[in-house]
Order: structure tokens, then C-alpha cells, then sequence
């Protein structure tokens, strides 16, 4: 019994310490390397080798394929990502997650804990946040090596425990069925660890502590490619059917996989030692421990051929694969997407792909002001207002607000996670802007009010009046314009390049304003008017001092 408690302890405790570990480097990779991450998004073409190699590098930085996939499933649900682009990225996933075996092939286990230790000091002492997130990720290094040498002093203490040990040797992978059996067996590991590799570094163990043989554990690294998929799946429920599309190719790519290389496993299992130059039956004796060092990079290499021969195999049948989901997920009558923006919740696991995602709503959100103003100006100008286009201003004032809610629950989401501080300003600042745009929104939509209004009690704005809300109206849309322009290329420079705008369409208000208060000495203008030229030019006011306050934003001084 003391000897079943130890084990338990130490397998719970380094399998915990494993995962904390690949979570800590996971993080601290992502906000490293953040600005990278953020460039591929614009990298994933339809180009499918382009796609791949996108997953590979975004896996390797992320040490997940999980969180790779998942995040691939949330683009697609938003639109951003084609099922084709999702496929190529897919697929580079299951060869980027390929590096886990490669980093524990690496004989410094037993550094795993003065490495934390020394990594610890410069997380917790460092007032350098991208020095902080490097120790982080480092941190995370010596945690995963820790965490291993625990799972591999647990996995020693099964060869005193005889019941234990004649219950490994049930799995075989010696002949077909054994082989199938095997994989299940990592399927089903993976599915409840949730982490492919986790089981992988348990596989580690067990096959270098000798209680199971290198073929035993290759067919289990095999399962663990299936198992894998289920993280996706998951993260498909309810979403679109192109998301669902792309979780299920996930599946079908890793069986399909798992099939063709099971049919040649035994021939397969004889190559990969001598392609990788080891032997995985030779011993070495560690404080009076006889291990087999041969097999972890026998396995590591086996899960790595496999995955990069099974892309090279699938790669060229992109087309058939869309053309073959889009048969099996028929798409719905009707439209599926619930929300106005293309935010999925599934992105918060990346931050720094996150944080980009709600700019880009923002960036939608200017665009959605320019067109309200230009709307506006074709409506001031008609004699008969079209009523359609005046319904599509207000519609649009009204997805506006529903777009900044959104943005603002969703940034706030991702500011309430561990997030590097510059995803926190970020955050801050797309917050304010989204919420000086939807105020812009609403202005815009009072000036057509003011407009229709008159229109009902059967007055127009005189000829003056007209000319000067048409010539605010040209100076406030260049001036919301080039912030918006300076918003897209986050130029730090937006506020003082767009100062000369801001004071024309002061010095505008004021003599329209001034012009307006001499004209109502002669007494020819019915208050009515009056009242709504006045207020037009508040509005306009409000526009350019809520313009303003995105351009200062934009430039950091606020």
C-alpha cells in the first residue's frame, strides 16, 4: 500500500508539475514572440504549404497543438480564416506538437529543478516585462524536466510492484489487434489528460524506466495523435459549420493516419532506431536503475516521421478534403452567426492573437462611422429623402452599439487572464476608442434626426445654413479619416499630423455659429430652424471632440 501511495503522489505531483511547466513556457513563449504570432495572421493564404508552416511555427511558440487547433477552430467561426487556410494550419499542428518529444530527448532532467529555481528569481526580480516573460517560459522549460524526472521515479517504483507490472504487459504492441489496443489505450490517456503532451512524457517514462517496450509506446504515441482531436471538437460545439468542419478534419486527418500506419507498424517501429541511430534495447544502470536512454529519442522521432509523411501524403488533397466536409456538414439555410463581430471566445487562450482580433472590429467600427457620414450627406442633399437608405443609417447606428458591447466584453475577458502588459494597454486603449466610436455613431444619427424633423414640420435649412453643415460635414469626414487611417497603421504620430483638422473645424463651428446669430437679427428664420442648425452644430461639435479623443488615444497621450 505505501508503496501504491507513493506511486500516486509522485505520478499526480509530476504530471501537475508537467503541465504547469507547458503552460508557464506556453505563455511565456506567446508573449515573447507575440509579435510575430500577430504578423502570420496576415501570412495564412490559400497557399497550403504556407498554412503548414504557419502551424508548425505557431505550435512550436504555443506548445499546444490543442490550443493551435482550437484557436484555428475560432477563426474559422468568425470568418477570418477559410476552411481551406484552417486545413494547411491543421496540419502543420500535428508536426509542430512533434517538438515536446524533442525537447525531453534533451539529458538534462536533472537540471529540471535548479533550472526553475535560477528562472524563478529572474520572473519574480525582473523589472523587464519581456525579460519577465523569458524567465517565465524558461521557468517552464525546468518545470517540464522536473516534472519528469518525478513521473520517471514513479514509473521506476511499478518494477517493485508485480500486480502493476504483469498488468502493463496486457499491452503489447506485438501483434496487429495488440497494436490497435495499444492505441486506444493513448487515445483514451489523452482525452481525460486533455494534453497530448502530457501522455507523451508519461510514455517517456514509462518506456525508459523499461516497463514497457519502445513498440508498446510508439503505438500509444499514435493513440495520443487521436486523442488530441477531442480538445477541438469540443471547441466546435455551437459553432459554425465551417468550424465544425475544420474540428472533424482534425479527426478524420488523425485516423486516417493512424489507419495506413498501423497496416505497416512492425516494418515502420524497425526503420525509425536506425534512422535516428540508437539502440532501444540498450541499458544503462542510474542509481542502481536500469533504464533504456535509447528509447526517448526513439520515440520522439517516431511521433515526429509519422506526423511530417502523413502531411506530405494529405497535403495535395486539400481541395478533395474541403469539397469531401462540405458533403459530410452540409451548411444551414440560414444565417448562423449570432453575434455582429468576428470575436470568438475560443481566441482568449492566445492573447496576443486575441488582442488583434478586437482591433480589427475596431477598425470595422471606423469604417462604419465613415459610411454613416457619407450616407448622411446624400441624404441632406436629396429633395425627397430615401427612406431606405435613412432605415440603413439608423441600422447602422444600432449594430454600432451592439459591436462595442461585445468588443468591451470581450477585451475585458481577456484583461481579466494573465496577459502581458502590453496586451493590457492595448486592451485599454481599444476599449476607449470602441466606445468614442459608438458616441460618433450616435451624433451622426442625431444630425439626421435634426434633418427629418424639419423636413416633417415642412421647413429646410436655409441655403447658408446647408452649405456650412455641408462644408463641416466634408472637413469632419477627412478628419475621421485620416484618424481612422492612423488607426490602422498605429501611427503614434495620428494627433499631431491631424491638429491642423481639429482647429478648421473649430474655427468653422464658430463662424457658423456667428453667421447664424447675425442672420437672426433680420428675423427671417422660424425658430424651428433655428433650434436645429444650432443643434447640428453641437453635434458636429461632439463628433470632432470625440475624433480627438481617438486620435490622442491612438498617439499614446491619453
Amino acid at each position: 500500500m505505501d508503496s501504491f501511495l507513493e506511486l500516486i503522489f509522485q505520478l499526480l505531483g509530476g504530471l501537475g508539475i508537467f503541465l504547469l511547466g507547458m503552460k508557464s513556457m506556453s505563455d511565456g513563449m506567446q508573449a515573447v514572440a507575440g509579435s510575430s504570432l500577430r504578423r502570420l495572421i496576415g501570412v495564412v493564404t490559400n497557399n497550403r504549404l504556407a498554412a503548414t508552416l504557419v502551424g508548425i511555427f505557431v505550435t512550436c511558440v504555443v506548445q499546444s497543438s490543442s490550443i493551435t487547433t482550437v484557436m484555428v477552430v475560432g477563426f474559422v467561426n468568425s470568418g477570418v480564416m477559410a476552411l481551406s487556410q484552417a486545413i494547411g494550419v491543421i496540419m502543420g499542428a500535428n508536426i509542430g506538437t512533434t517538438i515536446t518529444g524533442w525537447i525531453l530527448v534533451l539529458k538534462i532532467g536533472k537540471y529540471g529543478l535548479p533550472i526553475l529555481g535560477a528562472a524563478a528569481f529572474g520572473y519574480l526580480f525582473s523589472k523587464n516585462e519581456r525579460r519577465r516573460y523569458t524567465a517565465m517560459a524558461i521557468m517552464g522549460v525546468g518545470m517540464v524536466f522536473f516534472g519528469l524526472e518525478l513521473m520517471k521515479d514513479a514509473c521506476a517504483i511499478i518494477k517493485q510492484m508485480p500486480d502493476f507490472e504483469a498488468w502493463f504487459s496486457l499491452f503489447k504492441a506485438d501483434t496487429y489487434l495488440g497494436v490497435l489496443k495499444c492505441a486506444l489505450v493513448g487515445c483514451v490517456m489523452t482525452t481525460l489528460v486533455q494534453s497530448s503532451s502530457a501522455t507523451l512524457g508519461i510514455t517517456i517514462s514509462l518506456a525508459s524506466q523499461g516497463v514497457i517496450s519502445y513498440e508498446t509506446a510508439a503505438a500509444l504515441v499514435l493513440g495520443e495523435n487521436i486523442g488530441t482531436t477531442i480538445t477541438a471538437l469540443f471547441a466546435s460545439l455551437g459553432a459554425t459549420t465551417n468550424a465544425r468542419r475544420a474540428a472533424y478534419f482534425h479527426v478524420i486527418f488523425n485516423m486516417l493516419g493512424v489507419l495506413w500506419i498501423t497496416a505497416i507498424f512492425s516494418w515502420y517501429v524497425k526503420l525509425v532506431p536506425q534512422i535516428v541511430d540508437v539502440d532501444v534495447l540498450q541499458q544503462e544502470i542510474v542509481d542502481g536503475e536500469v533504464t533504456f536512454p535509447g528509447t526517448t529519442a526513439a520515440i520522439a522521432a517516431t511521433h515526429s516521421i509519422f506526423n511530417v509523411i502523413n502531411t506530405l501524403i494529405f497535403l495535395p488533397f486539400v481541395p478533395l478534403f474541403v469539397k469531401f466536409l462540405q458533403k459530410i456538414v452540409p451548411s444551414k439555410d440560414y444565417k448562423e452567426k449570432p453575434r455582429l463581430t468576428d470575436l470568438d471566445i475560443r481566441m482568449l487562450e492566445t492573447p496576443l492573437l486575441a488582442i488583434e482580433q478586437s482591433q480589427k472590429e475596431i477598425e470595422r467600427m471606423g469604417d462604419g462611422c465613415l459610411k454613416m457620414l457619407s450616407w448622411l450627406g446624400e441624404l441632406r442633399e436629396q429633395s425627397a429623402p430615401d427612406t431606405s437608405l435613412a432605415d440603413r443609417l439608423k441600422k447602422r447606428e444600432e449594430v454600432l452599439d451592439h459591436m462595442q458591447d461585445e468588443i468591451a466584453e470581450f477585451v475585458t475577458k481577456l484583461l481579466s487572464g494573465n496577459v502581458p502588459h502590453s496586451v493590457s494597454e492595448e486592451g485599454r486603449r481599444q476599449i476607449r476608442i470602441a466606445d468614442e466610436f459608438e458616441s460618433i455613431s450616435d451624433y451622426i444619427q442625431d444630425l439626421d434626426k435634426f434633418d427629418r424633423k424639419l423636413r416633417k414640420a415642412g421647413h429646410r435649412f436655409t441655403e447658408t445654413q446647408l452649405e456650412s453643415l455641408m462644408h463641416l460635414q466634408q472637413q469632419t469626414s477627412s478628419y475621421i479619416e485620416k484618424i481612422h487611417e492612423g488607426l490602422v497603421q498605429a501611427n503614434r504620430n495620428t494627433m499631431t499630423q491631424t491638429e491642423h483638422l481639429a482647429k478648421r473645424i473649430r474655427d468653422l463651428i464658430k463662424t457658423s455659429r456667428k453667421q447664424h446669430l447675425d442672420e437672426l437679427s433680420t428675423g427671417g428664420i422660424v425658430p424651428v430652424v433655428s433650434v436645429a442648425f444650432l443643434a447640428s452644430l453641437n453635434a458636429f461639435s461632439r463628433l470632432r471632440d470625440h475624433s480627438y479623443n481617438i486620435a490622442e488615444t491612438i498617439s499614446g497621450e491619453r
